[in-house]
């Protein structure tokens, strides 16, 4: 079996497990790690108390960080050996579609096209799905404030945008995995067969529908 893909993006609505599964592929393979920090943006605890208001200055923020995270990455991490990120760039006009009224998003639109580089694609997409009443109880088992107040229906909104989105993506290999009623956090034998499949050689597009192990 290969070792990891030099560059993987995992991917995936709130509470999936994206940074969780990031975390421990970095821990284990000695990869460099690129993290969304949600806690730093000063407007999105006022999104999920009023989205309506704060929609816009909150995607904005998210938007000038995730561009200065990838432009660190073109600059100072292209010689590593392997990288791990959280998200991928293109993610934040999903998220914008979703959250924005039309002229928000005209404006977004503006300024995202002014800011936008060309960001190095990853070897591969790891894209974890799970049931919305899943990434609830995840939710709130991780307890954060910020995410007191998420709307269901928003999540649901933006689970079906993951959805559409994924279904036409083809910039790079993708690795589609149903990670509902898999543990890599407690369940070593679940988080080694995930690992099995993200060191598969990369091609084209792939399914994982796991079973969860036993303790």
């Amino acid at each position: 079996m290969s070792e990891l893909p030099a560059y993987i993006a995992i991917e995936g609505p709130i509470g999936v497990g994206k940074t969780t599964l990031a975390r421990r592929l970095s821990e284990d393979f000695g990869a460099s790690l690129l993290l969304e920090t949600p806690e730093d943006n000063p407007f999105l605890e006022r999104f999920y108390e009023d989205p309506a208001r704060a929609a816009l200055p909150a995607q904005l923020s998210f938007l000038l960080t995730r561009v200065r995270q990838m432009s660190g990455l073109r600059q100072s991490d292209l010689f590593a050996s392997t990288r791990v990120a959280d998200f991928l760039l293109e993610k934040d006009r999903l998220f914008a579609e979703v959250t924005l009224d039309d002229d928000e998003l005209a404006l977004y639109e503006q300024v995202y096209a002014q800011l936008t580089l060309e960001a190095p694609q990853p070897d591969l997409v790891v894209y974890l799905q799970a049931p919305v009443d899943v990434l609830l109880r995840r939710i709130e088992q991780r307890a954060r404030k910020y995410e007191r107040q998420l709307d269901p229906a928003y999540l649901t909104r933006l689970c079906a945008r993951y959805t559409d989105f994924f279904y036409h993506y083809d910039a790079a290999p993708l690795l589609i995995v149903n990670a509902s009623e898999i543990d890599i956090v407690r369940n070593e034998r679940d988080y080694q067969a995930l690992v099995e499949e993200i060191r598969t050689p990369p091609s084209g597009r792939r399914y994982f529908n796991p079973l969860p192990f036993t303790m």
